[in-house]
């Protein structure tokens, strides 16, 4: 892949001084000073984030296979595809195995990864690789939870999830993307 700054100058910022001004357990707060394409200078203060995965598992009926979780920062219930945080150095295929393992109790005997999406581009560079998973079957100990993680599992057809997006009872913008993606990998043959 071609470095952006070497095919598009006229649109690239370059680094002049960078801080970290938020370590935290999940999340890093940096504010960089760099230089406009024009010369003059500006502050970009943004989110590193160690990247995720979002899986979209389909149940041997065809059904596809949803979360209900509570999301903190926006106070409520989402329904949403399974997802998680990719480990230090981890390969995002054993993320995707690991997520789908611990969050639904099922393991995938067919795995394609379909894109990336990047969700919040204008304040974080956190990426999400999106994976279908099909050949389900239920793995003998079940889900592994994380301590403090508490969830529901729901099956929707691939018409009932996109329909819940189009009335707003899906709006989390991982799932909605991963949606297209399944939608276009499942019945147009991408």
């Amino acid at each position: 892949m071609t470095d952006p700054a070497l095919s598009d100058p006229h649109l690239t910022e370059t680094l002049i001084d960078s801080e970290q001004i938020f370590d935290g357990k999940l999340l890093h707060v940096r504010r960089d000073r760099v230089r406009l394409p024009s010369g003059g200078e500006a502050v970009r203060e943004y989110i590193q984030h160690p990247g995720a995965v979002v899986v979209i598992p389909v149940l041997p009926n065809g059904a596809l296979l949803f979360e209900r979780q509570f999301r903190y920062p926006v106070g409520r219930v989402f329904l949403e595809l399974p997802a998680g945080k990719i480990d230090p150095g981890e390969d995002i295929r054993l993320t995707a195995e690991r997520e789908l393992h611990e969050e639904t109790g099922y393991q995938a005997g067919r795995w394609r990864h379909l894109g990336v999406m990047h969700p919040c581009i204008g304040y974080a560079d956190e990426r999400i690789e999106i994976f279908l998973a099909e050949e389900l079957h239920a793995v003998a100990s079940g889900q592994r939870l994380d301590e403090e993680e508490f969830l529901e599992l729901v099956e929707l057809s691939l018409a009932d999830a996109l329909a819940a997006v189009r009335d707003g009872r899906i709006t989390d913008a991982k799932t909605i993307t991963a949606l297209f993606w399944a939608e276009k990998a499942l019945t147009a043959g991408w």
